[in-house]
């Protein structure tokens, strides 16, 4: 299962609108097509972090170009330097089906 996993490193007293951000992002996550698992996450401090795992190789393409990336762009002011992407292998996990 591939996955991108993203650090996010926002500016220093702009954590609480980066969380606003990642949360309305998850909202955009769930009207995008292709069976996947998305979480925002606050590792702490300034530091955040999302987690999009695809079900085929062939979704991380489209999900390169979605709106979560579009609404992270837009918002580049919150955060001190680019995103960091990584690419990780997933080993053997089965995506959720259903509300979760």
């Amino acid at each position: 299962m591939l996955s991108f996993l993203v650090t996010l490193e926002a500016r220093h007293g702009r954590e609480a609108d980066v969380a606003a951000v990642l949360r309305e992002a998850n909202k955009l996550v769930g009207a995008e097509p292709g069976a996947h698992v998305w979480f925002g996450f606050h590792y702490g401090g300034t530091t955040f972090g999302i987690l999009d795992a695809f079900e085929t190789d062939c979704e991380p393409h489209a999900r390169l170009h979605s709106r979560v990336r579009t609404a992270v762009e837009a918002h580049a002011e919150l955060f001190a330097t680019p995103p960091v992407i990584t690419i990780v292998d997933g080993l053997d996990a089965p995506l959720p089906r259903g509300p979760v």
